[in-house]
């Protein structure tokens, strides 16, 4: 094992996936020479040459769209979108294009791109450099949405995602990128996409989270455990397309109480997907109502660490908003 911080192990796994297959390529704003904006790609231009880390115009709608002509011929590009915020010029590409060519073809064509984006506020981006984006996409059959947690699961998730025929989005928390550590395997390791985690368990209460908000979790049942003496289970989605219902259902089945925590704007949010869920399918184990913990339903995240406090969960919200449904 090597502690690795969460950007470390994303870094590390496209530097393997490049050794391992001379189909991989990556492109994107400020990739190569720069080693992108978060330094994500930092010397592998040095290593890998500038055919296969790619500069590329500052235009999300290329970016994408050549990664998909490339994905359909044979290669295997990953596209990197500087800001989640961006990501809206290639909308229809992803939308329209990536995410129906499997589809539409029968299963002839296969488009095996992935598309890396940071999500997420809390690093003072204001408006135009702090959006979440996964619900948009999580809404679209054909398109995979991986959302790691873990430095574990970044390098795992992204190995995974550069050998799946089809598109993937994966989108990582900027907040974390150098806040998370943790162990990651030396050797070659896949972790599958799909199947959720359980971050800590419990038969209280369940929060269910992803991202940072899934680490912001942990610490806050960690925090009642040893203040309250509430056992939350949190259960890390990791993936929000496909989504684990298996797991998310049993871990309500067990504890009937659903606290479920995401930095989106509440209104319309991704967690309204899995509320909808347990009351469909588990109602008869309901033990209390599903809350929801989120961003206000405002533009974007302020500019202002005030503000942007305001609008962000944290260990100390979650921990209170457990508190609060253990209590009911």
């Amino acid at each position: 094992m090597t502690e690795m911080t969460l950007i470390q192990a994303i870094t590390a796994a496209m530097d393997e996936e490049l050794a391992r297959d001379e189909r991989v390529f990556i492109t994107g704003e400020d990739v190569g020479v720069r080693g992108g904006v978060f330094r994500a790609t930092m010397g592998l231009i040095e290593k890998y040459g500038p055919q296969r880390v790619v500069d590329s115009p500052l235009a999300e709608l290329s970016i994408v769209g050549i990664g998909i002509g490339a994905a359909v011929v044979g290669l295997r590009p990953i596209c990197e979108i500087q800001f989640a915020d961006y990501i809206f010029p290639a909308f229809n590409q992803i939308v329209g294009e990536a995410a129906r060519f499997y589809y539409r073809s029968n299963g002839v064509w296969h488009v095996p791109l992935v598309i890396r984006a940071p999500y997420g506020g809390g690093v003072g981006g204001g408006l135009y450099h702090s959006q979440s984006v996964e619900a948009f996409f999580a809404h679209v059959p054909g398109l995979k949405v991986v959302i790691p947690s873990t430095p574990h699961d970044a390098k795992g998730l992204l190995k995974a995602a550069v050998r799946d025929p089809n598109p993937v989005l994966f989108f990582e928390a900027k907040k974390g990128y150098r806040s998370i550590r943790g162990d990651v395997p030396d050797g070659e390791y896949l972790v599958p996409i799909g199947p959720a985690r359980i971050a800590r368990e419990g038969d209280d209460l369940t929060v269910y989270a992803y991202g940072m908000m899934a680490h912001y979790a942990t610490i806050a049942a960690d925090m009642v455990r040893e203040q309250d003496g509430i056992h939350a289970e949190v259960v890390d989605l990791r993936t929000l397309l496909p989504l684990d219902r298996e797991t998310v259902l049993a871990s309500y089945r067990k504890t009937g109480k659903a606290l479920i925590v995401y930095e989106d704007n509440l209104t319309g949010g991704f967690g309204a997907e899995i509320a909808a869920l347990l009351a469909e399918h588990a109602f008869e184990h309901m033990d209390g109502p599903i809350r929801r913990l989120a961003g206000p339903d405002v533009p974007g995240v302020p500019f202002a660490h005030s503000m942007q406090e305001f609008f962000m969960p944290n260990p100390e919200k979650i921990a209170h908003a457990i508190r609060d449904l253990a209590a009911y």
